[in-house]
């Protein structure tokens, strides 16, 4: 008897997570999806159902903007399966003004980055006994417009910003993706887990939602075409279960192409994604996030 296969995705309640988690459901794939929010949850599931009749489908509710609860989300997923075959790291935020977590932390690095970083550690175990898993990290070329990084302080940093200048520090949550990428795919190596990040394109999904403007800009795009999220779900799906990107890991792809991206300095360096990897666990374990 054959089991299926089981895919945990943040951020499906919409947008890029949602078409991934429908695509997946479609070849048969067990699906635990992260929520916040529940009735989200039951429209999603209601969605899925009508697509794919047979689905199994869970969630897990919790903020994954607040460490505590991306580590007890990962504990009660680690709990209810013994292997997970793919972690596909979506949920993403673009705040156009600062706001700071009861945990101390500036939003947009605590949901871009740290919460993927404490649930693909806290869920490790679970991907070797896979024996065959697959980590696909949602990245960004907004990569390209991080601004100058300083580590650890950037980690930690909780300064004011504009609108305008959200840009640089969402660029810089996506350039510690691509640069968490290439560490964990080292730490992985010899252990059945591959790991790559991808840039998803220009899409119409909810990331902008917090612009007064968003919801007439998606009509206008859709109506013109741009920015197909679908593109940005195709690539997810081919790094996640496509025979091509068997063994590839430490990878970083173009939605467009399929094809790898250079990554803007220094996110495809070693020794500067060494020290990212060493920051943030010493963050993460003086706050009792890991162990």
């Amino acid at each position: 008897m054959t089991t299926q296969p089981i895919a945990v995705i943040t951020g499906a309640t919409n947008g890029l997570g949602q078409l991934v988690a429908i695509e997946l459901a479609k070849r048969g794939t067990h699906l635990v999806l992260t929520a916040r929010s529940r009735s989200k949850a039951e429209e999603t599931k209601e969605m899925i159902k009508n697509i794919a009749p047979k689905t199994e489908i869970d969630f897990f509710f919790g903020n994954l903007s607040l460490m505590e609860d991306v580590k007890r989300i990962g504990n009660e997923i680690k709990a209810s399966y013994s292997n997970i075959d793919m972690l596909v790291n979506n949920a993403g935020l673009h705040a156009f003004e600062q706001r700071i977590t009861s945990e101390g932390f500036s939003e947009m690095i605590a949901v871009n980055y740290l919460a993927p970083w404490v649930l693909t550690h806290t869920l490790k175990q679970s991907l070797i006994k896979s024996g065959n898993a697959r980590v696909v990290n949602v990245a960004s070329e907004a990569s390209r417009k991080h601004g100058e990084l300083k580590l650890p302080d950037d980690l930690t940093n909780t300064n004011t910003f504009t609108s305008k200048e959200s840009s640089s520090l969402y660029g810089k949550t996506k350039l510690l993706n691509i640069m968490f990428t290439g560490e964990l795919s080292r730490r992985f190596k010899g252990k059945g887990v591959t790991v790559n990040a991808l840039d998803p394109g220009f899409n119409v999904t909810g990331l902008g939602r917090e612009l007064w403007f968003a919801s007439v800009l998606e009509r206008t795009l859709k109506f013109l075409h741009i920015g197909d999220p679908n593109k940005g779900a195709d690539i997810i799906i081919r790094l996640a279960i496509e025979p091509q990107y068997q063994g590839v890991t430490g990878g970083y792809f173009s939605a467009g192409t399929g094809k790898p991206i250079v990554p803007v300095y220094p996110g495809g360096d070693s020794t500067m994604q060494n020290k990212l990897w060493n920051d943030t666990k010493e963050l993460l374990q003086q706050k009792g996030f890991i162990e």
